[in-house]
C-alpha cells in the first residue's frame, strides 16, 4: 500500500476519481501534481510537520486534492460537517488550530459568516469561486511548483466526534514519524488484505466525504491504485446505476440506504446490471437483521460488515457466512481485545451486555485539549482499554452484539446527534424551565430529535410555543440537530442528585424496551440526504 505518487509515475492516466453525477474525474497524474502545488504552497506559508488543515465542504473532487497535501506534508487533516452553523463549523477550526481553511463554494454563506469567529486561521481558500474574504483555491494552487517537498513526513487525521457532554473533541493519534513512501501496514491489512481491494478496485462511496470511514476508504483505495467513484449526494437509483456505469467492484454502505434501496419497486430494483459488484460493506450502524437477510436475498452474499470508531480503539469484523450462522452480530476483533464490564469496571461473564472496552499494547489515541475526556474513555483499573460508550454483549463463539446505544445518542438518517448540545440551546429560551433531548423511532432513519420541555410558570405548552422553540433552535444550531417535534410536562423527572433521568422518558415512546429495539436501530448513519 502507497501512495498516489507511486501510481502517477505507473499509470500517470489512470483515473483516481470520478464524480458520479457530472462525470468530473482526476488521473493519477493530475491528483499527484496538484497535491504536491498545494503541499508547497502550505509549506511557504509556514505550515510544518504537526500543524492542522481543515476543510468545510461538499462532495468535492479536490477533496482528494487537499488531503494528499496534508498527508505528505506531515499535517492534521480535519473535516467539518458541511451542514454545520457558522458558530458550530468556526469553533471547530478554531479549536483544531488549524491554520489553512479549504472550502467548497457549496458552503459559501456559512464560510463567509465564520470568518470573524477564526482570527487564528489566516490562510483561507475556496474552491470554483471564491468569496469576499477567501482566495481561490485553483488560482493560488497553480502558482506553485509539482515537485514534492523535499521531506514528506506522513500526516494523519484528526476528525472530531462529540460528546453528550457539549463541545466536539478531536480525536488524535500521535504521527508515527513515516514518510509517506513508506508502507502502511495496517491500510493494507484492512483495505488490502481484509477486503480485497487492488489497482484493478472500482470503490463506490455513496456518503459524505467529511465522515471518517467514507473518506477512509476512498483514499485507502487511491493508495493500492484503484478508482473511486464519488456520489455528490445519496440518492438510491444514481447509486445502483453508478455500480452499472462505472462497473464497481467493492463499496460501502449505512442501514438506512439499504432501506432506501430496498423501498424501490422490483422493476427499478432489477433494471441494473449488478455483476461486478464483489463486495459490499457496510459499518457504524448494526443493521436491522430483516433488511440485511433481504439486502443478502438481492445482492448475494457480498456483505462484509465492520464495528469501529473513529478512535479506533478496535476493529470487529464479519463477513457474509458468519454473520448468517450469528445474525445480528457486528463481528469478533481484528485489533484490540474486547472485554465487557459494568459501570464499576468488573469484566463481566459470556452472554452479559456491559460497557464495550478494547485493549491495545499501547495507547492508540488522545481527545485534542481535553485530557478529562481522555481519561474517562479509559477503564479506571487498566488505562489501555478503552470505550466509546457503546453497551454489547459477546456470545459464546466470541462475536459482538450491540445492545444499547452510547448515552443515549441520536441517530437520524446521517448523523451522530448528541442531545446536551440541543438542550444546551434550548435551555437559554426565556420560556424554557427545563429540557430533555432524546431520540424516538423513525420509520425511514431510525430515529428523530424529540424535545420534552418544562416550561416557565405561566407559559403554556402548546404548538405557539413548540414553533418559537424550534424557530429558536434553527437560529443557533444546525438544521438536521433542530428537534422534529416538542412535547411538553408539568415537571421533567430528575433524580436527587438533580440529573435528568432520561430513560423515563425516552422509554414512553420506545414502549419500555430499549434494549430490544436498540439492536435493531441505527447506531450511527452516513446519508448525506
Amino acid at each position: 500500500m502507497s501512495y498516489p505518487g507511486i501510481h502517477a509515475a505507473s499509470n500517470p492516466d489512470k483515473v483516481a476519481v470520478v464524480m458520479a453525477r457530472t462525470g468530473d474525474s482526476l488521473s493519477y497524474r493530475e491528483l499527484e501534481d496538484r497535491s504536491c502545488r498545494f503541499a508547497q504552497m502550505m509549506w511557504e506559508a509556514g505550515l510544518r510537520s504537526g500543524d492542522h488543515i481543515a476543510i468545510f465542504a461538499d462532495n468535492h473532487i479536490r477533496y482528494f486534492e487537499a488531503f494528499w497535501a496534508a498527508m505528505r506534508s506531515g499535517l492534521y487533516f480535519t473535516t467539518v460537517n458541511r451542514f454545520l452553523t457558522a458558530e458550530e463549523a468556526a469553533y471547530i477550526v478554531q479549536d483544531c488550530g488549524a491554520q489553512v481553511l479549504v472550502a467548497s463554494e457549496a458552503v459559501r454563506d456559512v464560510a463567509v459568516e465564520m470568518l470573524p469567529l477564526i482570527p487564528n486561521c489566516p490562510v483561507r481558500l475556496m474552491f470554483d469561486n471564491a468569496a469576499d474574504g477567501f482566495e481561490s483555491f485553483e488560482t493560488v494552487v497553480d502558482q506553485y511548483p509539482t515537485d514534492p517537498l523535499d521531506e514528506q513526513p506522513r500526516g494523519s487525521l484528526m476528525l472530531y466526534s462529540s460528546g453528550t457532554t457539549g463541545k466536539p473533541k478531536g480525536i488524535k493519534r500521535p504521527l508515527d514519524g513515516t514518510q509517506i513512501t513508506d508502507p502502511d501496514l495496517i491500510g493494507a491489512g484492512l483495505v488490502g488484505g481484509l477486503f480485497g481491494m487492488s489497482a484493478e478496485s472500482v470503490y463506490l462511496s455513496p456518503a459524505p466525504l467529511y465522515h471518517s470511514a467514507p473518506l477512509g476508504f476512498t483514499t485507502g483505495t487511491q493508495s493500492v491504485g484503484g478508482t473511486v467513484v464519488v456520489l455528490e449526494k445519496f440518492d438510491p437509483q444514481e447509486a445502483l446505476q453508478a455500480i452499472e456505469v462505472h462497473g464497481v467492484t467493492h463499496s460501502q454502505w449505512v442501514p438506512t440506504m439499504f432501506t432506501r434501496m430496498l423501498k424501490l419497486s422490483e422493476q427499478e430494483r432489477k433494471k441494473r446490471d449488478l455483476s461486478t459488484h464483489q463486495v459490499a460493506i457496510h459499518a457504524a450502524a448494526p443493521c436491522p437483521v430483516e433488511v440485511k437477510r433481504q439486502m443478502l436475498d438481492w445482492w448475494g452474499p457480498i456483505l462484509h460488515e465492520y464495528y469501529a470508531g473513529t478512535e479506533l480503539n478496535g476493529f470487529c469484523y464479519v463477513g457474509p457466512d458468519e454473520w448468517i450462522a450469528h445474525p445480528g452480530t457486528v463481528g469478533k476483533p481484528l485489533i484490540g481485545t474486547l472485554h465487557i464490564c459494568d459501570e464499576d469496571g468488573t469484566e463481566l461473564p459470556t452472554g452479559e451486555s456491559g460497557l464495550i472496552y478494547f485493549e491495545r499494547e499501547e495507547q492508540t489515541f488522545e481527545y485534542h485539549r481535553a485530557p478529562d475526556k481522555t481519561r474517562s474513555s479509559q477503564h479506571p483499573d487498566h488505562p489501555l482499554w478503552t470505550t466509546l460508550g457503546d453497551v454489547g454483549r459477546v456470545d459464546e463463539d466470541g462475536f459482538l452484539y450491540l445492545t444499547d446505544r452510547k448515552a443515549f445518542m441520536i441517530i437520524s438518517g446521517g448523523v451522530n446527534i448528541y442531545p446536551q448540545e440541543i438542550e444546551d440551546c434550548l435551555i437559554l429560551h426565556p420560556e424554557v424551565t427545563d429540557v430533555a433531548v432524546f431520540g424516538v423511532p423513525n420509520e425511514d432513519f431510525g430515529e428523530e430529535v424529540k424535545a420534552v420541555v418544562q416550561p416557565v410558570e405561566g407559559a403554556t405548552g402548546d404548538e405557539q410555543l413548540a414553533k418559537r422553540l424550534l424557530e429558536f433552535a434553527r437560529e443557533h444550531i444546525a438544521g438536521y440537530k433542530v428537534p422534529r417535534s416538542v412535547d411538553f410536562l408539568d415537571e421533567l423527572p430528575r433524580l436527587p442528585t438533580g440529573k435528568l433521568y432520561k430513560r423515563l422518558l425516552r422509554d414512553e415512546y420506545w414502549g419500555g424496551d430499549t434494549d430490544s429495539d436498540a439492536t435493531v436501530s441505527p447506531i450511527e448513519q452516513i446519508t448525506d440526504s
